[in-house]
């Protein structure tokens, strides 16, 4: 449903001062890479401890939301051919609690049944032969999709139910902020105050970078051809998501499709808004919102960004222009933090 934008990540290490030790792990989690960098201010802290606490945390997470594992909690749930109440863990409960309060929200753009329109459009899996799916086809899929419709969530007991047995969740856009978050919590249980941890391009950082000053994180230029940094934030203590149309999509008889679905037409968005970065307190906050306000575009996710004052940062492809150019907006939460100049 989404493709995460690369965030360029900017560590000064420059300075006359003695550096503290930085670890840095980088691996494969989620169909996706991750990469931690802590910062150990006494020495004292052991990588392989580390990575130990980092590998079991992500290898948890894997367990219960990853779709790209068949044995997982949300597989074992898509799987099921029933409509009766299924028990789920506290940890999936609060992922699917946070998507169905974006789902509200934002008109039920926010979807997490959206899979079937997924598959049909062939995302991920599309070949040169795949056609453009039919609007009989189209009309069937949105038959079992529809996150309100077609999944109810129950707590004490925590429980989840779908509508109909076809019906499946699909958590991409939600379940690696989960992952970050759940690794930053792993390494201020190791007393680590200063750290980036990053999956996917959603990221979260706390205290400073190793030079002492603030994290800079680059927003990149949604053109597919390139690594250009849009903006430059400085950010401590928050989390940063960006989805974007540009890196996966296809094109056929000179129409494009991108991956991004509206959740009521069930076809490809179709407006000009290329990528939105969203910074919040929480990683899963940022990566679901990030989704969200791309499917609904710069014109209505910004009035809904100024409703819930979110902080926002939109770059609309520049529909007057004959060459590729960009106009970028930001909503006042997102002005009022410190942007690096």
């Amino acid at each position: 449903m989404r493709h995460v934008l690369l965030l360029i990540t900017i560590i000064s290490l420059t300075g006359c001062r003695s550096a503290p030790e930085v670890l840095r792990l980088n691996g494969e989690t989620m169909g996706t890479t991750y990469s931690v960098t802590a910062i150990d201010p006494t020495g004292e802290l052991e990588l392989s401890a580390v990575q130990g606490a980092v590998d079991e945390t992500l290898a948890r997470v894997n367990a219960q939301m990853s779709n790209w594992d068949p044995n997982s909690e949300i597989s074992r749930f898509n799987a099921a051919q029933t409509t009766e109440p299924i028990e789920i863990s506290p940890e999936l409960y609060e992922v699917i609690e946070l998507a169905q309060e974006v789902h509200m929200f934002s008109d039920g753009q926010f979807d997490l049944t959206l899979g079937p329109l997924i598959e049909l459009w062939g995302f991920g899996e599309r070949t040169a032969e795949s056609p453009v799916p039919s609007a009989e086809a189209i009309e069937a899929a949105l038959a079992i999709t529809g996150q309100s419709d077609t999944l109810t969530l129950e707590a004490a007991p925590a429980r989840l139910t779908k509508a109909f047995p076809e019906t499946t969740v699909y958590l991409a856009a939600i379940a690696k902020g989960y992952g970050v978050d759940a690794v930053a919590a792993t390494l201020a249980g190791l007393g680590v105050e200063n750290y980036l941890v990053e999956i996917g391009g959603d990221l979260i950082t706390a205290g400073t970078n190793p030079d002492g000053r603030p994290w800079r994180i680059g927003i990149e230029r949604p053109e597919l051809a390139s690594q250009r940094i849009e903006q430059l934030v400085d950010i401590s203590g928050l989390a940063m998501a960006t989805s974007g149309d540009y890196r996966n999509f296809f094109e056929e008889d000179g129409v494009r499709y991108s991956h991004i679905i509206d959740a009521q037409t069930g076809r490809p968005i179709t407006h000009s808004t290329a990528s939105v970065t969203v910074l919040a307190g929480d990683a899963m906050s940022a990566d679901a919102w990030a989704t969200a306000l791309l499917v609904l575009g710069a014109e209505r996710g910004m009035a809904l960004s100024l409703r819930l004052d979110l902080a926002v940062y939109f770059i609309e492809r520049d529909t007057t222009s004959e060459e590729l150019a960009f106009i970028t907006r930001a909503s006042p939460a997102f002005e009022a933090l410190e942007v690096a100049q």
